[in-house]
């Protein structure tokens, strides 16, 4: 089932994740991404797993598995872009029926149905057109740097979940020490984008890539992430960290 629908205005920023290098208002933060992702979308999973090594499916099925999920949950991946935790959630779960994928990218979608026979959403986390209590498991990977208000999109996460659902968010974080950080960033910021260049098929894949680094590195601390999850409800709400880098948040309704 596919429902074409995404609000046409996302809340005001509380902080724009760029500073403002990329738009000069909310219209053109929205204007500007939507098109970036929908241009770059099938370079996207080829970069991906080149600046990975390979490594990023193994990792979200670890980090869902950690999570709590299981066979036969009902899961709803937010953000999903091209499928990349949508297609290891349908191989811990078994069904792909179960599986629905939620993204504003017409062109992120499209790239994801080529792949994956799941039920598709074009929406905004803000705003999830399914009704309350209809999941037993939400996922969002790597997009919590775009979300404009957190309260906001998580009191909508735990609408849809059942009572005991389960929470699982993905995201790069900077590394705790000048050093580590100055390295992810050199990775990130130079080579990535350089990678990028090499690779892609679309002008705008670098560009898209170099944002990627930017909005990481303007991303809320974690501590407001638990705090926010906290306030809306959530229990049980923790943070594991992979590698220095790799953060996973993990929540019950």
């Amino acid at each position: 089932m596919n429902a074409p629908r995404t609000p046409e205005k996302a809340p005001p920023l509380t902080a724009p994740p760029a500073g403002g290098a990329y738009w000069r208002s909310e219209e053109e933060r929205i204007a500007l991404t939507r098109r970036l992702f929908d241009d770059t979308a099938v370079d996207y999973d080829r970069i991906e797993k080149f600046i990975g090594f390979g490594s990023g499916s193994w990792y979200r099925r670890q980090a869902l598995l950690r999570a709590g999920l299981k066979e036969g949950m009902r899961v709803l991946d937010v953000a999903a872009g091209t499928g990349l935790v949508t297609r290891e959630a349908v191989r811990v779960v078994g069904n792909p029926a179960l599986v629905w994928a939620l993204d504003p990218s017409p062109g992120m979608l499209a790239e994801a149905r080529r792949i994956l026979a799941v039920p598709t959403l074009l929406a905004l986390g803000e705003a999830i057109p399914c009704r309350d209590g209809q999941f037993d498991f939400l996922a969002m990977g790597y997009a919590l740097r775009h979300l404009a208000d957190l309260e906001v999109v998580f009191a909508e996460f735990r609408r849809v979940l059942t009572p005991g659902g389960r929470l699982c968010l993905l995201e790069i974080t900077k590394p705790a020490s000048r050093i580590g950080t100055a390295l992810l960033k050199a990775y990130m910021r130079n080579f990535v984008p350089l990678a990028a260049r090499l690779l892609a098929r679309r002008r705008d894949t670098p560009l898209l890539w170099r944002y990627y680094w930017d909005t990481i590195a303007a991303c809320v601390p974690p501590d407001a992430v638990l705090d926010a999850l906290r306030r809306v409800g959530f229990a049980e709400v923790s943070r594991y960290v992979e590698l220095g880098i790799f953060s996973e948040y993990t929540a019950t309704r």
